[in-house]
């Protein structure tokens, strides 16, 4: 039987409850998202036959047994000794820093009160409405839905690092498609990778959109963070997915030898305008200095990381690989050293497409971003970017903006099919035009798109005395082009023609309003 997602939502947020107040959300996550893992693990992979399941669960390590230790004084530290090392043990992917102190007094409490506190939340998932071994099909993601309903709620709650574990999912969704991965053109060597993978989202979106299982690999500075994403990987049945901790920039996990791995797909969703991005590098003058070769087309401001991190995706993605990057507005029009880099991605061809967000879509800030398109394929023949303004079609959602399904899918198709019949929405602006002394290469959408709504005109004369303006009809074109005889059956020019000095004609109805569908369907 199917588990319903209010059961298994319901559940977990009881367990919220059961921590909060003495925690901020941003530690309690930690905890919760443990109960999840250790359950779903426990009930899918605890009996396995397989020769090698995908999440070892070692003898006196699994859910079962943290529900005997209920009561008893030391709870905490038998979880954290005889659960939690013991899977650390037995699964190379797993490390200590995923998961949380089940015996920090300082977090839940002494004596009675913690060994209360973790009875509680070790029975909240004792509920057999949670039974995962019997869930309805190996690939279900119910798991990974929960997971990010999670993460989406502690995003808005935490006041602290807000947002640095969570990209909404639309946006996700979004990146994933706009980088034209499909089950078509993959295989399991297929490479993914995310550079600040945070909570691994992008990733397995990415893999959604695949339809079957590539090789994904992502680095994370946080390391709580990448705990988190390494138990997401499990829990969306990813478990041979790659996340490595530490500072992409710096020390960059994922090498061939000496040199950056390359992949055919690459999407990141990296902090906004990092003023800390050059924390032990030496780059030296014009970037020589560092030794991936990521900044020959300069050097980042210092206080502004954004180009920084782009540099590094162009550099690892294979010679026809494609990436999107999720970044600030500032990158499209900022001076100085960011323009010099800005001029050169235009010139490589490297850029494909500039998507232009909603403000206030992300956790921990309001600014608007973007959606930097990237593509190696065929560069050199580029001569233009497709650039989008979406930033119109939201909806509210509490404090924050929202995509909806209908902004979703008009900026994915609006994409694939390179659309320009609405020139305020989207265009293809020539390099040629962008390289034009009065643009220099800024790449401000408004400077190409405006998506203004134009004046409404009122016609005084034709509310007071009838008729229809022949600009109204004249903006309905695309109409009259798919039925061009249509226009001309039902208007015909008002008596009044282009007298009285207004430059133009009004037309009236020729036809009873009941036959008008009559003279479409003729048309």
């Amino acid at each position: 039987m199917a588990i319903k997602k209010s059961d298994l939502y319901s559940s977990l947020w009881a367990s919220c409850d059961e921590l909060r107040g003495g925690m901020d959300a941003s530690q309690y996550k930690d905890y919760v998202l443990f109960m999840l893992f250790i359950k779903y693990v426990s009930d899918k992979y605890g009996d396995s036959d397989d020769f090698a399941p995908p999440v070892v669960i070692p003898k006196g390590a699994s859910f079962k047994d943290m529900v005997g230790l209920k009561g008893k004084a030391d709870i905490g530290d038998k979880i954290n000794t005889q659960v939690i090392q013991p899977l650390i043990d037995a699964n190379s992917r797993l490390a200590r820093s995923d998961f949380p102190d089940f015996n920090d007094s300082n977090k839940l409490g002494d004596g009675a009160q913690k060994v209360e506190k973790l009875g509680n939340l070790i029975a909240i998932f004792e509920n057999p409405a949670l039974d995962f071994s019997q869930n309805r099909a190996e690939n279900d993601d119910i798991l990974g839905d929960a997971y990010e309903y999670l993460m989406r709620h502690f995003a808005t709650e935490s006041g602290k690092s807000k947002g640095q574990f969570y990209t909404p999912s639309e946006i996700s969704r979004i990146m994933a498609k706009v980088i034209g991965i499909s089950p078509a053109n993959s295989i399991a060597a297929t490479t993914a990778y995310d550079p600040t993978c945070g909570s691994g989202s992008l990733l397995l979106k990415v893999a959604a959109e695949a339809g079957k299982h590539i090789t994904l690999e992502g680095q994370e500075k946080d390391v709580t963070t990448a705990g988190l994403a390494r138990m997401n990987m499990i829990l969306h049945d990813f478990p041979t997915a790659n996340v490595l901790s530490g500072n992409t920039l710096f020390d960059p996990k994922f090498k061939d030898g000496e040199a950056l791995r390359t992949y055919d797909y690459v999407v990141a969703n990296p902090p906004f305008s990092d003023k800390a991005w050059s924390t032990g590098l030496t780059l030296g003058d014009g970037g020589g200095g560092d030794k991936f070769q990521r900044f020959t087309w300069g050097v980042p401001p210092a206080k502004q990381g954004d180009y920084a991190y782009l540099l590094h995706i162009i550099r690892s993605l294979k010679s026809t690989g494609k990436a999107a990057c999720i970044l600030p507005h500032g990158v499209l029009f900022r001076g100085n050293a960011e323009a010099v880099i800005r001029q050169q991605l235009v010139r490589s061809g490297y850029l494909k497409a500039i998507i232009g967000l909603p403000a206030n879509l992300f956790y921990g800030t309001g600014i608007p971003a973007c959606i930097l398109v990237l593509d190696k394929e065929n560069a050199q023949a580029r001569k233009g970017i497709f650039m989008m303004d979406a930033s119109k079609g939201f909806k509210k959602d509490g404090p924050k903006n929202r995509l909806r399904e209908q902004d979703l899918h008009k900026i994915v198709d609006t994409f694939t099919r390179q659309d320009e019949s609405d020139p305020r929405y989207a265009r293809m602006v020539p390099v040629s035009e962008i390289a034009d002394p009065k643009n220099d290469y800024n790449l401000n959408l408004p400077r190409y798109i405006d998506s203004t709504e134009p004046e409404d005109l009122q016609d005084i004369d034709a509310h007071l005395r009838g008729g229809i303006p022949e600009r109204d009809l004249d903006a309905l074109g695309h109409y009259w082009k798919i039925m061009p005889g249509v226009r001309s059956a039902l208007f015909s020019p008002s008596p009044r023609l282009r007298g009285e000095g207004r430059g133009e004609g009004d037309l009236s109805s020729k036809t009873q309003t009941r036959k008008v569908g009559l003279v479409v369907l003729d048309g």
